[in-house]
């Protein structure tokens, strides 16, 4: 089913490479004269870790076998040199060698082709030692490792590489006559014999989302290799080529949570298609759009797939949406996620996040709070996403995307840093409330603000204690009572409170001299929430942990707070 929903993608997509071509980073170019002589080096670079594209033709799939890109590869192949000898730089110069010369020989007319094959006419000792006298080597030597350490060649005044003039590149196509029925199009084509590498970040480079080992013992019906589950070479480049398209630097079909990659994509072009696709970025919080109004690109996702769900923007049962998350597992790509749903039940599923996330703001700036990245980083120490516990940042998106209950790791994490910073955030009081919320219980659900009517003794613990810890404030300009008191409270309150309450008395008398009305105002408060306690717990259950915080945020941000008479 992944498969087959990339190789849709790519057959909706009309700006891909088409079949035996590929995007490519290149890094380095080297500079030939017509007669092959090396000029220079050229610098692609675009960045620190990125590179020029240039559209070649796909590279080829290796293993233990020296096998030769179509005029570009790595330096160990264009130059038989590597930063990392391990004894097979000269085979891997001859076979680069070796087809050049066969691409020469079937081009014999291309001066391109002969000015390089004019350069390697050359011994590899004589071509390292000639462009080792360039001024860009030792960079070069500095960064073979990188992706973008790949090289190609370019002939002094013209402006094309080489290896991107379709008039020289061989796209030949296989036999027919071994065609198989294809399991992902459905169609009869030439089987792939080597599935094509997707890197992502973490994975190595030669990673593969499909691949099939020889002599496994899974191989059945003296079938081996793809011939178990037969791929046709136009499938697999189709998909693989999807993969890679929405992989690439700057795609807005991706983003990154803790070590997992996620992509996304719609099965149509129409309008509510590519609305979900433009908009989803916007919710996981990765648009780095400048904005005098945060919230500004989040209030517009909302209002996309609300016109999704009521019926605005028409959408049909074909109008699906997918979601893949993917990991770096060794020489493999793992698969951690995959969703499937129709636009309109995935705009229902978003909207529900909006509400369940929704809660009073007071703050002035008015940031974001519930994008994904948001959301994880509030519950890492630091605030670094990679430091976020494994299997989280899927949980999270599983919850979201699917309408299931978010994880209990996440609330878990939330009261922990909570505790540990005692600082209770917007974002971890909206992940609380969220949890809290779609919790399969009987338990009164939580309003965006203060509910006077909400009788749980957690949540009225947590009103009262930011009562006074406001009156602690209003006194004596300082509330120390929560780093001394807050995590007790919140966990056995009996145990504190009586304390708290003596302290508030004091608090009450100070203040009452210059602020009668100020000092009767938290009074009042502190009555009416008392009154509707029974007794002070002896314990608060997690849930009801988080209710407290809840009650507390609630009472903290009431605007009654800010309007009150001396």
């Amino acid at each position: 089913m992944i498969l087959k929903a990339l190789y849709d993608y790519y057959k909706r997509c009309d700006n891909l490479p088409a079949k035996g071509m590929e995007e490519k980073e290149i890094g380095f170019l080297i500079v030939l004269s017509p007669k092959g002589e090396f000029l220079r080096f050229e610098d692609c670079r675009t960045g620190k870790d990125h590179a020029r594209l240039y559209l070649v033709k796909k590279h080829v799939g290796r293993s233990s076998a020296a096998v030769a890109n179509y005029l570009y590869d790595n330096s160990a192949y264009v130059l038989g040199y590597s930063d990392k000898s391990n004894g097979k730089e000269q085979l891997y110069f001859d076979t680069f060698k070796t087809q050049i010369e066969d691409i020469a020989e079937a081009f014999p007319d291309s001066n391109e082709i002969l000015a390089v094959k004019a350069f390697y006419d050359n011994s590899r000792e004589e071509i390292i030692q000639t462009v080792s006298q360039d001024p860009l080597w030792e960079d070069i030597k500095k960064n073979l490792s990188k992706k973008y350490s790949t090289f190609s060649f370019r002939i002094e005044g013209d402006s094309r590489i080489v290896a991107e003039k379709k008039e020289i590149l061989q796209l030949e196509e296989k036999d027919s006559s071994d065609a198989t029925f294809c399991l992902v199009s459905g169609e009869y084509g030439v089987p792939v014999d080597t599935t094509t590498a997707t890197m992502i970040p973490g994975s190595q480079a030669t990673a593969k989302l499909v691949a099939f080992q020889v002599n496994s013992g899974y191989d059945s019906y003296g079938k081996s290799k793809c011939g178990n589950a037969p791929i046709s070479e136009e499938a697999e480049f189709a998909y693989t080529t999807a993969l890679n398209s929405m992989l690439q630097k700057g795609s807005r079909n991706k983003f990154m949570l803790g070590t997992r990659t996620f992509v996304f994509w719609a099965a149509n072009n129409n309008e509510a298609s590519m609305e979900t696709e433009e908009s989803l970025f916007d919710l996981l919080g990765f648009s780095e759009e400048a904005n005098d109004d945060p919230n500004a690109n989040l209030m517009k996702v909302r209002k996309v797939f609300e016109s999704i769900y009521s019926g605005m923007l028409k959408t049909g049962l074909d109008d699906k949406f997918y979601i893949l998350g993917l990991a770096p597992n060794s020489a493999r790509i793992a698969v951690v996620y995959w969703s499937e749903t129709t636009l309109k039940d995935f705009a229902e599923k978003i909207l529900r996040h909006f509400s369940d996330m929704e809660i009073h703001d007071t703050r002035k700036d008015k940031k974001p709070y519930m994008g994904i990245r948001e959301i994880i980083s509030s519950v890492t120490l630091g605030g670094k996403m990679s430091d976020a516990t494994p299997n989280l940042p899927e949980a999270v998106v599983k919850s979201i995307f699917q309408g299931l209950p978010y994880p209990q790791t996440l609330y878990s994490a939330c009261l922990r840093r909570i505790r540990a910073e005692q600082k209770l955030t917007i974002t971890r009081a909206a992940i609380i409330k969220a949890y809290l919320n779609r919790q399969s219980n009987n338990n009164k659900k939580i309003d965006i603000m203060l509910d006077k009517d909400n009788n749980n003794q957690g949540y009225l613990c947590g009103r009262l204690f930011a009562v006074l810890e406001n009156l602690q404030f209003a006194a004596n300009g300082q509330d120390s009572i929560r780093s001394s008191y807050m995590n007790a409270a919140s966990t056995t309150p009996s145990t504190v409170f009586s304390t708290i309450l003596k302290l508030s008395n004091n608090h009450y008398g100070k203040l009452a001299k210059d602020k009668k009305g100020l000092a009767n105002f938290f009074d009042n408060q502190k009555k009416e929430i008392m009154a509707m306690l029974q007794e002070f717990p002896a314990t608060l259950e997690l849930n009801d942990q988080g209710r407290f915080f809840l009650g507390y945020y609630h009472q903290k941000n009431y605007k009654e707070n800010n309007n009150s008479e001396e």
